[in-house]
């Protein structure tokens, strides 16, 4: 009797320790996950002065914070990992490069066209009002798009209203600008935007376009006022024309391979201090278009100019008209109701 009570018992320790062990195998799996040490892997195009990579800084801090220092952020600005063009390919064929991008949504739109909404030219009035629809679930619906490509959206950075710049042309009305080579990001929206002006947009990479400029390859760019402040491009453009004509949302991307890598724990951390940087990225842009728009003139010599907007209106209609089948009826209907609603 005792043997088969010290049997019986002997069975039921030993199912304990194997049952205790695999609890502990399958909550160390996810401990595992929990504490594991990563490095994120951010790239940019614009250099480290950008508003882009002083938030991307300050996202990187908080998760250190948060999780002890066992996710930590690399930041890799101008372009040192690719254009924004090859930082979305690098994003979506899961190339291990790169972890997190940060560029305008519409540079997506290669990938899935609907990305282009909010680029379409002259939509918003002022900061505010385009901040709301990035923010809206109408332009979260298409982000979802991006998933499958192997690419998440956690936050909405703001890159500003884009402007022209040139060497040497005052840049008026659409007619100053016929013909005119214009460097523009590989983006189908923007480059549509340009030719509906009469320019002959060509697309090239951001690090190349300081010395493209410098070296007369092209007689015009149009980039947002803090990009083209921090990057300096007043060295080598002489007039600036505040045409405004497209606003530029950025999308704090994270690869979706990445984001599986994460525990649910650090998952809600990312996603919370990918949006505080968000609301300190806006601000930054906002206080540096203010600032800088000044500067470019005192200090930066160059010469601005109101240009003739409801002349560049008039002319950009036909970019609606050209994309509304790409972007679909439903979309452009419920953008439609939310710009009633809002502007």
């Amino acid at each position: 009797m005792k043997t088969r009570i010290l049997i019986l018992c002997f069975i039921l320790v030993t199912a304990a320790l194997v049952f205790a062990g695999g609890g502990r195998e399958a909550g160390g799996a996810g401990a595992a996950a929990q504490d594991a040490q990563l490095t994120l892997r951010i790239g940019i195009s614009t250099n480290d002065q950008d508003p882009r990579a002083i938030a991307a800084l300050e996202f990187g801090r908080e998760i250190e914070a948060r999780t002890g220092g066992n996710l930590r952020v690399q930041l890799f600005h101008s372009g040192q990992l690719g254009g924004d063009g090859a930082l979305i390919e690098a994003l979506a064929l899961d190339t291990g490069t790169v972890d997190i991008i940060i560029t305008d949504a519409s540079n997506f739109a290669p990938w899935v066209p609907r990305m282009g909404i909010s680029a379409l030219p002259f939509l918003f009035a002022d900061f505010d009002t385009a901040w709301r629809f990035m923010d809206s679930d109408i332009h979260a619906d298409v982000e979802r798009e991006l998933i499958s490509h192997n690419m998440r959206v956690l936050a909405r950075y703001c890159n500003g209203f884009r402007c022209v710049t040139t060497g040497s042309r005052v840049i008026r009305t659409p007619a100053d600008m016929n013909g005119m080579l214009i460097r523009t990001p590989e983006n189908p929206v923007i480059m549509a935007t340009m030719r509906a002006l009469g320019a002959n947009p060509q697309p090239l990479a951001f690090s190349e376009l300081y010395m493209a400029l410098s070296q007369g390859t092209f007689d015009a760019q149009e980039n947002p006022i803090p990009v083209i402040f921090n990057n300096r491009l007043f060295e080598v453009q002489g007039h600036l024309s505040l045409t405004n004509h497209i606003y530029s949302g950025m999308c704090f991307t994270i690869a979706e391979s990445t984001w599986r890598r994460l525990s649910v724990s650090q998952q809600q951390i990312v996603l919370e201090a990918a949006q505080a940087s968000a609301r300190t990225n806006r601000e930054m842009n906002r206080r540096m278009t203010e600032e800088f728009l000044a500067l470019l003139e005192t200090e930066g010599g160059m010469t601005i100019t109101q240009p003739d907007l409801p002349l560049f209106i008039e002319a950009s209609r036909t970019v609606l008209d050209g994309l509304a089948g790409t972007f679909g009826a439903d979309l452009m209907s419920r953008m439609n109701v939310w710009l009633t609603a809002n502007q």
